[in-house]
């Protein structure tokens, strides 16, 4: 069951990436939306991902003795 969630949300993934360099070209209406959701999506994954760095989270030098 993971697999299948996994492969679709890379098929997701690979969709959205085609959409954005397709809208990039002139494409149409619906391929510009998708693209416009695929680069906000990334762009709250860009911010949420700075955030949860910021935590001080540990390192492997931590992690030792």
């Amino acid at each position: 069951m993971a697999v299948v969630v996994l492969l679709g949300v890379l098929a997701l993934v690979v969709g959205g990436c085609v959409c954005v360099v397709w809208a990039e070209r002139g494409g149409p209406r619906w391929v510009r939306v998708a693209a416009a959701l695929t680069r906000g999506a990334g762009a709250l994954l860009h911010t949420a991902g700075k955030g949860s760095r910021r935590g001080g989270g540990s390192s492997s030098a931590d992690d030792g003795d």
